[in-house]
C-alpha cells in the first residue's frame, strides 16, 4: 500500500503579545508561521472542557545535517517551542522536501503524539496535510509531514484583506466536509486556527494538524465535535470580516471591541454576504451567540457541512474584460496617410503621373490584335486534343487488361488501415508531481500483461473530476529508447463511462517536470473498462506519461472502501506501420 497521510502540525509559541496584521509573515510549508525570532500561532482560547497539559522537558539539541533512520537529513530548524523542535529536511530515499518535528522519548507527551501520528495517517484523505512516518528511535520520537512550497497559510492571506465571497463559500464548505468526515472516524482536530488551514496554488483548502497538533500541545476537550465547530465558525467569521471574533487579538488578527459581545459580521464590515454571516453567527452560537433569523445553531462538523450545501451556490465573481479601443478609421491625403499636416510645415510635392499611352488604333494595332487572338485560340485547341487523346489512351489500355474502375484496396484512392505494432516497455516509475503518491510498489503491475493484477489509486469521497483534490495523478513508462508513439490501450480495473486519460510525451521518468510542460499525444474517455487512445500524428519520445483527471464510483474491496477510484492492470503503446 502507499503511504497514508494526514495532517502535519504547526508548532507555535504559547506566550506572548501577538504581532498585527501589517506584520504578517509568509508561512512556510511546513506550517510554522515565525516574526521576530518567534512563532506566530499565538494562543486558542481554552473552553468547553478543553485543557491544556504543560511540559518541560527541553527539546532535544540537533543539528543540520543530522539524519533520521538513514533517510530523512535535517537542513533548517524552523522553530524550537514548548520540548520540541521542528525541521525542514530531505528525504534522501525519494529525493523530496519534508517536515520533521522532533521531541524526546522522554517527553511527558511523546506518548500521545505517537498514537495521534498513527491514527491520523490512517485517515488516508488528502484534504488532510500528509502524515508520511512517526517513529521512536534513538530516544527520540518525531514525526514526518508533507512538505507544501506552494500552499499559503489562511493567516497571510487576512493579512492583506477579508476573502471573496466565494472564496470564504470554499473555505467553510471543504473545512466542514473534511473535519465531518475525521469525526466519523473518532478524529477531532481541537486546534483549526487560521495558521492550520492552507490554499494551494490550485486553490484547493487542506488541513494540517489532525489530532498531532492537540496531542504535541496536550489539548484535551470533553465536546470535540462542538469545538472544531465553534472553530470553524471563528475561521469564516475572520475570513468576512478580517476581525478575530473574539475581544482578545490573534493570529494577527484585531479582536472585537471589549464589552459589546459578539455581533454579526455585517455589523463589523459592510457589503458582507448575508448568508454567509448567518452561518458564521449559527457556528458560533455554541459561545452564546444568537442564529440569525432564529435558525438552529450547527453543533457539529456534520451539521454545519449540511447548512453549507442547504445555502445557494455562491458562483465565483466573473473576470473583467477592458473594453477594445474603438476603431479608428483612417484616411488617405495628398503627401500623407492618415496624418494631419501641422501648420507651417509645407508637404512634398508628389511626382506627377504620366497617363498612359492611347491604345492601338492604327490599321498595324487592329492586325497585331487579331493575330494575337488567333494563336490563343490555338493553343487552347491544341490543349484540349492531347487532353483528350490521353484520357481516351488510358480507357483502352484499361479495357484491354480486363479491369474495372472500380479502386482496389490498398491503392492511394483507397489505404489500407495502418497495421499497429506493440511497443516494449523496460520501466516505469509513478508519476506525482505534488510529492502525494498513491501506489509506490505496484507501478510494474500496471504492464504486466497479468489482467489480476494492478496498479491502484487512493479512494475519494467526491468525483468524478479530480480537481477537488489534485489536478491529476498517474504514470510514466520508459520505452528504453525514443520511438514513434501513436497509440494507446489502456485495461482497467473498474468499469464506468467517467475514467478520462490523456498520454503525453514526458523528458524522462521524474516527477518534476509539470504536465502543462510537456506535449499531448492522444486523450479520451471510458465508456467501459478499455480505452483505445489515437493520436492524429506519431510524436516520437523514450517517455510517456498516462494521466488521468477523472475516475468512476466502485464499489468496496480488499484494499478500500467505496468511492471514485481506479486501477490500471495493463497498458500497451503501438506505432504504426
Amino acid at each position: 500500500m502507499a503511504e497514508r497521510s494526514t495532517a502535519a502540525v504547526d508548532v507555535a509559541d504559547n506566550d506572548g503579545d501577538e504581532p498585527s496584521a501589517a506584520q504578517a509573515a509568509k508561512a512556510t510549508s511546513d506550517g510554522v508561521d515565525t516574526q521576530n525570532g518567534r512563532a506566530a500561532d499565538g494562543p486558542m482560547p481554552e473552553k468547553d472542557g478543553e485543557r491544556t497539559n504543560t511540559a518541560s522537558t527541553a527539546a532535544p539539541e540537533l543539528h543540520s545535517g543530522h539524519k533520521l533512520a538513514r533517510r530523512y537529513r535535517l537542513e533548517e530548524c524552523v522553530t524550537r517551542v514548548d520540548g520540541f523542535s521542528s525541521w525542514r529536511a530531505m528525504d534522501e530515499k525519494l529525493r523530496r522536501a519534508v517536515g520533521v518535528h522532533l521531541m524526546p522519548a522522554d517527553h511527558s507527551r511523546a506518548r500521545s503524539v505517537l498514537a495521534a501520528a498513527r491514527s491520523s495517517a490512517l485517515l488516508g484523505d488528502p484534504r488532510f496535510v500528509q502524515v508520511l512516518d512517526a517513529v521512536e528511535e534513538n530516544d527520540l520520537v518525531y514525526v514526518v509531514h508533507e512538505w507544501l512550497p506552494d500552499a499559503t497559510e489562511l493567516t497571510a492571506l487576512l493579512a492583506a484583506g477579508p476573502l471573496e465571497a466565494h472564496e470564504a463559500y470554499q473555505l467553510v464548505s471543504q473545512v466542514s466536509q473534511a473535519m465531518a468526515a475525521a469525526h466519523r472516524e473518532g478524529l477531532a482536530h481541537l486546534r483549526l486556527t487560521p495558521s492550520a488551514i492552507l490554499r494551494t496554488s490550485t486553490g484547493q483548502w487542506r488541513i494540517r494538524g489532525l489530532a498531532v497538533n492537540a496531542a504535541l500541545r496536550g489539548i484535551t476537550s470533553e465536546t470535540p465535535q462542538r469545538a472544531d465547530t465553534e472553530a470553524i465558525g471563528a475561521l469564516l467569521y475572520a475570513a468576512l470580516t478580517q476581525r478575530w471574533p473574539y475581544e482578545s487579538d490573534a493570529y494577527g488578527l484585531a479582536g472585537l471591541p471589549k464589552g459589546v459581545g459578539l455581533i454579526a459580521p455585517d455589523q463589523v464590515r459592510a457589503g458582507v454576504h448575508r448568508g454567509l454571516g448567518e452561518l458564521a453567527m449559527r457556528a458560533l452560537a455554541n459561545d452564546g451567540a444568537t442564529a440569525s433569523r432564529q435558525e438552529p445553531a450547527c453543533t457539529t462538523p456534520e451539521e454545519l457541512s449540511k447548512a453549507v450545501a442547504a445555502m445557494p451556490r455562491i458562483r465565483p465573481p466573473e473576470p473583467a474584460f477592458t473594453a477594445p479601443p474603438e476603431y479608428q478609421h483612417t484616411t488617405y491625403q495628398q503627401g500623407s496617410y492618415g496624418r494631419t499636416t501641422p501648420p507651417g510645415v509645407t508637404t512634398v510635392q508628389s511626382m506627377p503621373v504620366a497617363p498612359p499611352p492611347p491604345p492601338l488604333q492604327s490599321r498595324t494595332g487592329r492586325a497585331l490584335k487579331w493575330g494575337v487572338a488567333a494563336l490563343l485560340i490555338a493553343a487552347l485547341g491544341l490543349g484540349s486534343w492531347q487532353l483528350a487523346d490521353t484520357l481516351l489512351e488510358r480507357g483502352t489500355q484499361k479495357g484491354n487488361n480486363g479491369t474495372s474502375n472500380n479502386t482496389k484496396p490498398g491503392t492511394d484512392d483507397n489505404p489500407k488501415e495502418a497495421e499497429r505494432t506493440p511497443l516494449s516497455i523496460k520501466g516505469a516509475a509513478e508519476y506525482y508531481p505534488d510529492n502525494k503518491a498513491q501506489d509506490l510498489d505496484g507501478v510494474s503491475k500496471s504492464y504486466d500483461e497479468d489482467p489480476n493484477s494492478f496498479w491502484r489509486t487512493y479512494r475519494y469521497d467526491d468525483g468524478p473530476d479530480l480537481g477537488a483534490y489534485k489536478e491529476g495523478l498517474g504514470l510514466v513508462f520508459d520505452l528504453g529508447e525514443e520511438q514513434e508513439v501513436s497509440a494507446a490501450s489502456i485495461a482497467f480495473r473498474y468499469e464506468g463511462d467517467h475514467t478520462t486519460a490523456t498520454i503525453y510525451a514526458a523528458p524522462s521518468l521524474s516527477s518534476s517536470t509539470p504536465i502543462k510542460n510537456m506535449q499531448p499525444i492522444a486523450s479520451g474517455t471510458t465508456k467501459d473498462n478499455k480505452l483505445e487512445l489515437v493520436a492524429t500524428k506519431p510524436v516520437k519520445t523514450r517517455y510517456v506519461v498516462l494521466w488521468l483527471t477523472a475516475m468512476p464510483k466502485a464499489g468496496a474491496s480488499e484494499y478500500s472502501g467505496a468511492g471514485y477510484k481506479q486501477g490500471i492492470s495493463n497498458v500497451v503503446f503501438s506505432r504504426t506501420s
